[in-house]
């Protein structure tokens, strides 16, 4: 693994040099863009809007559009608007992980030690393993600032980074009805239902099986084989079904 960002966490007056990772990764199938008259690969160009010539990576700036006129940025810009964030986690408080709502996390990645970080990095990781709480922090990764959590995973450091209120929308126009009332026995029912499937979470359970299953499309094309089109039918019914439907469910979960 190659890492993509090194500073240090800030954990009061004790500075642990750490190196992040990335921790995810996709598992999707790669696929390519071909050009559907003669198969060849389509490439994607950076071009001059004027010139209308391919401009070279090293030839871009990043600018930004203040009343009307552009203000070049450079590397060094951006680390000077806050040279502590850009190079430094600052743990600003301890919390539980369950008071962070779901709906604010996004990417997960793995810190590090550093040279000289490793007594102190192993001092943090038992902390965190023996309070129970997640450090609360925030710094600078690709020219924006981020919220994240500092916890422990294993014998490894997780920095998960988090969104902050202002990058989620609100709900204000999205249409969802008010007036409708679950049926007390429906509601029951639906319990009953959930007690049923509930049971421990267990990731290694899951798999995607999507990517497989496309792959196994894609070997039989490449043979030859025509996969037939399955046809799936959505049968939209009344909510006076829901009883049956739950009934139902609760027969079949059992």
């Amino acid at each position: 693994m190659k890492s993509i960002w090194t500073g240090s966490i800030g954990f009061g007056l004790v500075n642990i040099p750490v190196k992040l990772y990335s921790a995810s990764q996709d598992s999707s199938l790669d696929l390519d863009m071909l050009d559907k008259i003669d198969h060849a690969h389509i490439k994607f160009q950076r071009i001059n809007e004027q010139t209308k010539k391919v401009v070279e990576w090293k030839n871009i700036v990043k600018a930004y559009d203040l009343n009307g006129n552009y203000v070049i940025l450079e590397d060094t810009d951006f680390e000077k608007a806050s040279p502590a964030k850009s190079k430094l986690i600052d743990i600003s408080a301890f919390i539980l992980e369950s008071e962070v709502d779901s709906i604010y996390f996004e990417t997960p990645y793995y810190l590090e030690p550093d040279k000289s970080g490793e007594k102190a990095y192993v001092l943090l990781l038992a902390a965190l393993q023996k309070s129970g709480k997640a450090g609360l922090g925030s710094f600078v990764l690709r020219s924006k600032e981020h919220l994240c959590l500092i916890k422990p995973h294993g014998n490894v450091i997780v920095l998960n980074k988090i969104r902050f209120a202002e990058e989620i929308r609100e709900t204000s126009e999205l249409k969802i009805p008010s007036s409708v009332k679950p049926k007390q026995e429906e509601l029951k029912m639906a319990l009953l239902l959930i007690g049923q499937l509930t049971s421990k979470f267990n990731i290694d359970k899951f798999k995607d099986t999507y990517s497989a299953e496309l792959m196994k499309l894609i070997k039989a094309k490449s043979k030859g084989k025509v996969t037939k089109q399955p046809v799936l039918k959505v049968t939209h019914r009344r909510s006076v079904d829901i009883m049956a439907q739950l009934k139902a469910s609760l027969k079949k979960a059992s």
